[in-house]
């Protein structure tokens, strides 16, 4: 006698009123994944997508064969960008409290997913963000007056009013364009990577999306694309387990990692402690080097957890328990690689204080000037003009014609 089939829904393991749950997270001990050479086949690497690369043991200690051997002043460097982008997080999520942006996304918790990463590549390989990646600008030499203007949609917006808050670019700096509709930088950065490879440049392009957008078209076709040309790209996977107030299980998690993803299309797939400064940092530069010897693309799973809400719309709460961040077992990446510094007699809790206390300074003296070229219920604005512009190399005669008619109308 046959069964009728059943349709399975995936679950959270804890909603709000209930003990937080992560016995789902499989963990390795730190430094106990090994680190195959950069140039080996895609066969001897599945291994890599199931285990969890970790350099920073639980007492801080950088131990086994992914440690990058990071000079002391470079892990100074790593933690002063983390820290100014949970600071510039903090402060700008205030202001959108304020009323006074209208709009934003914190990083909390992910800080190292960007700057561990950002640090380990060159300035001129072409990264291609998601919304909440704020370290990434920062570590590209973002001022923080032009990103607080964007955020603003003031006259020195350096998208002219024409994107939401926090989707942020610079040409001079390579950073893509960010984009509101999720998962499409990832066929793009492929494209782009591709390209480079079509001009005989040793750039790569690397991109960014959280492990919902997994389930969108545009990251399979980007895989499918980045096998096929080998193209030299780093597709990073942030799997923070929400995607808004989605279960990362909605996205395919209950069957296989993220990472797991990669090999059948012929890619290593690296699964990695998203909150090891030290681990993001060694798998990020063991994919570059990857990619630039012409063995193509390289998919990164970043495991970690999306402390606080998805954006300024959204409250956690409805969905999961409210103490959920404290119980989350890669702990924070801020802390992780202080105490590291600390351990290595590099850094002490006075230090961390002075630090931030300047950063704060840095902030506070970059908005008073950032609101000084305009606000959202004071001028200077935008001018109306700026709407015909930058769609059409050469302005067709009906925009003309609109733009000279906005214009009497103004007069």
């Amino acid at each position: 006698m046959t069964r009728p089939s059943r349709l399975h829904v995936p679950h959270a393991p804890a909603r709000p009123g209930q003990p937080p749950d992560f016995s789902y997270v499989r963990l390795s001990p730190a430094g106990a994944v090994v680190r195959p050479d950069v140039g080996a086949p895609v066969t001897e690497l599945a291994p890599l997508s199931l285990e969890l690369i970790r350099v920073l043991d639980d007492q801080h200690a950088a131990v086994g064969p992914w440690n990058p051997n990071l000079a002391i002043d470079e892990l100074q460097v790593g933690l002063r960008w983390m820290v100014l982008t949970r600071l510039y997080d903090e402060r700008m999520f205030k202001t959108q409290r304020q009323g006074r942006i209208s709009f934003y996304v914190k990083s909390t918790g992910e800080e190292a997913v960007s700057v561990a990463a950002g640090l380990a590549l060159k300035p001129t390989d072409m990264l291609f963000p998601s919304y909440r990646q704020q370290g990434l600008q920062f570590v590209r030499g973002m001022s923080l007056v032009d990103l607080m203007c964007q955020l603003l949609s003031n006259t020195r917006d350096m998208c002219k009013g024409r994107q939401l808050p926090v989707l942020y670019h610079s040409k001079e700096r390579h950073l893509f364009t960010i984009s509101g509709n999720l998962g499409t930088q990832c066929p793009q950065a492929v494209g782009w990577a591709m390209a480079s490879a079509i001009k005989g440049q040793e750039d790569l392009a690397a991109t960014w999306i959280g492990e919902g957008s997994t389930a969108a078209a545009d990251f399979h076709n980007a895989l499918l694309f980045a096998s096929v040309y080998h193209a030299p790209v780093i597709l990073n996977v942030v799997n923070n387990q929400w995607a808004i107030s989605t279960f990362q299980g909605f996205a395919g998690a209950e069957q296989h990692s993220f990472a797991a993803r990669a090999p059948s299309y012929g890619v290593p797939g690296l699964r990695v402690d998203g909150n090891d400064y030290l681990a993001v940092y060694a798998a990020t530069r063991w994919a570059a080097e990857r990619a630039r010897s012409g063995a193509g693309a390289t998919l990164i799973e970043l495991v970690t957890y999306r402390v606080s809400a998805h954006s300024s719309s959204d409250d956690p709460s409805r969905y999961r328990p409210k103490d959920e961040p404290e119980h989350w077992p890669l702990g924070d990446p801020i802390e992780r690689l202080k105490q590291h510094l600390i351990g290595l007699g590099a850094w002490s809790e006075a230090q961390q204080a002075t630090l931030e206390s300047e950063l704060n300074e840095q902030l506070s003296a970059a908005w008073k000037e950032a609101v000084g070229y305009g606000s959202l219920s004071e001028g200077p604005k935008l001018h109306s003009d700026l709407m015909f512009e930058d769609v059409f190399k050469d302005m067709p005669q009906h925009l003309i014609e609109q733009r000279a008619q906005l214009r009497r109308e103004k007069a």
